[in-house]
């Protein structure tokens, strides 16, 4: 008989999972709503995506523990050891959650998202036809840039989701760690020496869709047609 493997614990809570495929579903409604020109669409997808990144950045300071933004901030060393452990197939002692490269990468998507979004907010088309709810803040020139910046941005996040897709197989294949399973149920290994993990209150979850809530409806007041 096959021993047991590690006791599987409650790592990632609702809230976090929801905001993760929610997070999946608006950047392919981005890509297609743009792809086949259904702008008014698309605008409406970037301020969900706006209220969800803020959202999501109000959990880091004051959701569960281990949706914290501090979880995901790791010293360069921390980062190469474990890269190390990888190329050398060790069992790894990463905290319950992010692994240091998990961590790495989340920190640069949701960077990178966080400009994408912030960017659309204030592009424009080369007609002046389709703009974003902030444009008119800036002049026509800089929101032209803002608009090309905004696909830049877009073909990098290409990349970095399909370097995820890769990473995600490769832990299922080589390390036999199914990370969608536990994005969907939320239970992970939880190494007996890390801090013990901290679900945030009901209200504060509240209070945090609230916020999210009022970014979506204040930027869609902004969207008058032109």
């Amino acid at each position: 008989m096959a021993a047991p493997g590690p006791a599987e614990h409650k790592v990632w809570d609702l809230p976090t999972r929801c905001g993760h495929w929610l997070l999946v579903v608006l950047f392919a409604s981005a890509w297609w709503t743009a792809e086949y020109g259904e702008m008014q669409w698309h605008r409406y997808v970037g301020y969900a995506m706006a209220g969800l990144l803020v959202f999501r950045l109000y959990w880091g300071l004051f959701g569960s523990s281990s949706a914290r933004l501090r979880q995901l901030m790791h010293h360069p060393s921390v980062v190469l050891d474990y890269f190390r452990q990888l190329r050398r197939n060790e069992r790894s002692h990463a905290p319950a959650g992010h692994n240091p490269l998990g961590a790495l990468s989340t920190l640069v998507l949701l960077s990178l998202l966080l400009t994408q979004v912030g960017l659309g907010l204030f592009a424009v088309d080369v007609d002046g036809m389709e703009a974003g709810p902030l444009s008119f803040y800036i002049s026509f020139d800089a929101a032209r840039n803002a608009a090309e910046w905004h696909e830049w941005v877009f073909s990098g996040l290409l990349f970095l989701v399909a370097l995820h897709i890769v990473a995600v197989l490769f832990y299922w294949r080589a390390r036999g760690q199914n990370l969608i399973a536990r994005m969907i149920h939320g239970r992970g290994v939880k190494p007996p020496d890390s801090e013990e993990l901290w679900f945030a209150p009901l209200w504060r979850l509240a209070a945090g869709l609230a916020i999210a809530g009022y970014v979506m409806w204040y930027l869609n007041s902004l969207d008058v047609p032109l």
